[in-house]
C-alpha cells in the first residue's frame, strides 16, 4: 500500500447526501464547525435534516445565540426538515424570537419540532402545519399570546405524537388543540391546571398512549373515553371524579396517585376500569382500602408492581392479589410491615399453572416473611424464579434467612433463588 493510498481522505470523497446524513447525526454546532476544514465541507452542513439547537455549546450570550439561530435557519437548504429541537436551559431569549425560528422550521417543511425554552411563543402557522408529526413544548406558554380572545384554526392532519408540560395555558385551548389533531396517537401532558373548574374529557378514539401528570387541586372531572388506547399512565393529584369511561383495548397502565382520591367507591370504579388490563403498576395505597372487602377480578392480568408508598399494604392483600388473579405469571412488591400472614384456604390458581416469577423487596426476614416464602416455594408448581431483597439486616441473619429457604421444598422443580443482602448475595436452582 502506497504512503498515498494510506492518507487518503475517504470520508471527504462520500457524496455529498452521504456527509449531511453524518452530520445531522450530532448536535448542529458541531456539523456547522465542520465548514472550517476544506473548501469540499464548507457547504455540507446546509443539507442537514435534523437540527438540534441548545446552549450547552453556545455560552449564555443572548445576542450571540440568536443571531447564531437566525443564521443556520437562514442558511439550512434542506428541502424537508426532520427534526427542529431548540433547547434553552442558560440563555433567556424573547418569546417572539422563538416564535420566528420555529416559523422557519415550518417554511422547511419540518416533520418534528421539541421546544425546551423557559417561557416561549408559537407563530399561527405551527397550528395548521400539514407536514408536524411530532411535537413536544415544554415550559412557560402564554396562550393568550397566540389566540388573543380569538378562535383560530387548529388543523394538524399529520400529527401523531404530542407531549406537552407547560403551563398558563386554559382548558379550552387545550382541547382545541388536542380536537385539531385526527391522527393522533400518543398523548402526553404534565401542565400546571388552571383554576377553571371544568371538565377534562378525552375523547379521541385515534389515541393509543395516553400519560396524564396532574399538579392541581382543581381540577374537578377527568373523563377518559379513548376504545383504542393500549398504554395509560395517569399520576400527581387525582381528581376527586375520575371516570375511565372506555378502556377497552388497555393493555398496560400505570398508576401512581398522591391524594385526591379518597372515596371508596370511586377506588372501586378506579380498579373496575383497570381490571382488563394485561400489566399494571401502582402504589400499594391504591388497593388498601380492599382488605376488607373484594378486589375486583384481574382475569387478563399477567404482570403486576406494587410500588411502595408512605401507607404500605398488609399481607392479607397480597393473599387477596393472587386469588383475584387467575393468569398472573409476575408479582413484584415490597414486604408488608405487619406480622399478619395467614395462609389461604386454598392455593390460588395462578400458582398452580401460570405463577412464574415474583420478586419481593426490603425483606427483614421475620417469621411472617419466612412463612409467607415457605407456603409459595411450596405450592408455586411453575415458577421458575423468586427474588429476593433483603432490607436493613445483620449478617448472621441474612445467612440464617438464605439456609433456611434453600431447604424449603420446592413444587417446580425449576424453581430458581436469587438472594440479595448487604452480606450475602446467592443464586441456586
Amino acid at each position: 500500500m502506497s504512503w498515498r493510498s494510506k492518507n487518503e481522505d475517504r470520508l471527504s470523497s462520500l457524496p455529498e447526501e452521504i456527509l449531511s446524513h453524518i452530520l445531522s447525526l450530532m448536535p448542529t454546532s458541531f456539523a456547522v464547525r465542520t465548514s472550517l476544514l476544506s473548501k469540499r465541507w464548507k457547504y455540507c452542513w446546509r443539507l442537514i435534516t435534523n437540527l438540534d439547537l441548545n446552549d450547552y455549546y453556545l455560552g449564555f450570550d443572548f445576542k450571540c445565540f440568536s443571531k447564531y439561530v437566525d443564521q443556520v435557519l437562514e442558511h439550512c437548504k434542506a428541502s424537508q426538515l426532520k427534526s427542529f429541537k431548540l433547547g434553552l436551559f442558560r440563555t433567556s431569549v424573547q418569546k417572539s424570537d422563538v416564535a420566528k425560528w420555529i416559523n422557519e422550521a415550518i417554511r422547511l417543511n419540518v416533520s418534528e419540532v421539541d421546544i425546551q425554552v423557559r417561557k416561549f411563543g408559537l407563530p399561527l402557522s405551527l397550528f395548521t402545519c400539514k407536514t408536524l408529526t411530532k411535537l413536544r413544548l415544554v415550559g412557560s406558554f402564554d396562550d393568550s399570546d397566540v389566540f388573543n380572545g380569538e378562535s383560530p384554526v387548529v388543523m394538524l392532519p399529520g400529527l401523531q405524537t404530542l407531549d406537552l408540560n407547560v403551563s398558563r395555558i386554559s382548558c379550552v385551548n387545550l382541547f382545541r388543540f388536542i380536537h385539531g389533531c385526527p391522527v393522533l396517537e400518543s398523548l402526553s401532558l404534565e401542565i400546571l391546571w388552571p383554576d377553571d373548574e371544568v371538565d377534562y374529557n378525552f375523547n379521541i378514539p385515534t389515541l393509543k398512549r395516553l400519560e396524564l401528570r396532574m399538579s392541581s387541586l382543581y381540577t374537578s372531572k377527568v373523563v377518559l373515553n379513548v376504545p383504542n388506547l393500549e398504554y395509560l399512565f395517569a399520576g400527581g393529584y387525582i381528581c376527586p371524579d375520575f371516570v375511565m369511561e372506555d378502556l377497552s383495548s388497555l393493555v398496560e397502565a400505570t398508576v401512581f396517585f398522591n391524594g385526591g382520591l379518597t372515596d371508596y367507591r370511586q377506588k372501586v370504579e378506579l380498579l373496575k376500569g383497570l381490571s382488563g388490563v394485561k400489566s399494571l403498576s401502582l402504589f400499594t395505597s391504591t388497593l388498601n382500602e380492599f382488605v376488607h372487602s373484594h378486589l375486583p377480578k384481574f382475569l387478563n392480568l399477567k404482570h403486576l408492581d406494587l410500588k411502595d408508598s408512605y401507607f404500605k399494604s398488609p399481607w392479607i392483600l397480597v393473599t387477596q392479589i393472587l386469588e383475584s388473579s387467575p393468569e398472573l405469571e409476575h408479582l413484584c412488591f415490597e414486604e408488608p410491615e405487619d406480622n399478619g400472614w395467614i395462609e389461604p384456604e386454598s392455593v390460588p390458581t395462578c400458582m398452580l399453572s401460570h405463577l412464574r416469577t415474583m420478586k419481593i423487596t426490603k425483606c427483614q426476614g421475620r417469621k411472617c416473611d419466612i412463612q409467607f416464602l415457605e407456603y409459595i416455594l411450596g405450592n408455586s408448581e411453575v415458577l421458575k424464579t423468586i427474588t429476593i431483597i433483603c432490607g436493613s439486616m445483620r449478617m448472621k441473619d441474612e445467612m440464617e434467612m438464605c439456609a433456611r429457604l434453600l431447604k424449603f421444598p420446592r413444587a417446580s422443580r425449576f424453581c430458581e433463588i436469587h438472594f440479595f443482602g448487604k452480606w450475602l448475595n446467592s443464586s441456586t436452582g
